[in-house]
This record gives C-alpha cells, structure tokens and sequence, in this order.
C-alpha cells in the first residue's frame, strides 16, 4: 500500500512538472520610444516579472523578437531590432538567467503586429515580444 501510494506521489509529482503554463510570459511584450532601444523602468520591472517566472521553470527557453514601427528602412530597423531584443535579453541575463536560454532575433519592420498607421499603431510595433520555444 506505501509503495503504491509513493508511485502515485511520484507520477503527480512529474505530471506537474511537464505542464508548466508558459502563457505567462508567451507573447508577453516590452515597449520603446521612437527611434530608441533603451529599456525603460515600466519595461524592466515586466521583464523582471517573466525572469522570475524563468528562474521557477528552469526547462523553460525563450526567444526574444525586436520588433520596430513601419518608418525608416528596412535596413535601418532590421538593426534597431536587433538591439532592442538584445537589450531586452540583458536585462533577463543581469537578473541571473543562463544566456544559453535566450535567443534573440530581429523582425524590424518585416513583421509588423498591429496593422494600420499613425502613432498608436505605431507605438504598439515598437516592441521586443517573449517566445516561449
């Protein structure tokens, strides 16, 4: 009877584990200003929120997406992407997430989120989004 009891402790146990509820943090996005890649307090406290959420699910491996407005070109926002992912990615690693489980890649303006034109729109684009891999 213990030992069947343990088994059956043991197999909950591991169910648990293997359903982590990723949407926590899935698709979870950070905002910038236009034409800038600095991480503000409001985006620092969020993505201090999703590494603790890291730190308790270990197995978990994210990407991290830099996603700009449609002004500029293509070039120019495929680099300023690249470099708010980064930043956003930083901040993940200074509070003591492994590099290792942190992608990042750049959309620029390739891969717009929202649809439409003008500054609504446009402030929603300008993003670094969490993935959930």
């Amino acid at each position: 009877m213990k030992k069947t009891l343990l088994v059956m402790g043991l197999l909950a146990l591991a169910a648990c584990r293997g359903t982590t509820d990723t949407s926590e943090i899935n698709n979870q996005m950070v905002f910038f200003a236009f034409d800038s890649a600095e991480i503000s307090q409001a985006a620092s406290d969020h993505l201090k929120e999703q590494s603790m959420f890291l730190k308790q699910n270990p197995d978990v491996k994210v990407t991290i997406e830099g996603h700009c407005d449609e002004r500029g070109s293509s070039d120019y926002n495929l680099a300023l992407g690249a470099v708010r992912a980064g930043n956003a990615a930083h901040v993940l690693i200074r509070d003591g997430i492994e590099p290792t489980r942190i992608k990042t890649v750049s959309y620029g303006k390739e891969k717009p989120q929202f649809l439409g034109t003008g500054e609504q729109v446009w402030s929603l684009n300008r993003n670094a989004t969490t993935v959930v891999e």
